[in-house]
């Protein structure tokens, strides 16, 4: 069985082109996608997670 792809950060911020700020800006609203946090310290973020996150948002935009 295959793992489910992780993102790092940096690659969540440049798919979305927001700032580390602005990305923690909208996390203090309860906004954005699921981050996993991981023994090191390092943040995480499904794909699978970030695409049902994008996909609500076009929801809400329609």
């Amino acid at each position: 069985m295959a793992r489910p792809q992780m993102l790092k950060l940096a690659e969540v911020l440049a798919e979305l082109d927001m700032s580390r700020a602005a990305f923690y800006r909208m996390r203090a609203r309860a906004q954005g996608p699921r981050l996993i946090k991981l023994p090191n310290g390092q943040l995480r973020v499904r794909r699978s997670d970030l695409d049902s996150w994008l996909s609500g948002c076009e929801e809400v935009a329609a």
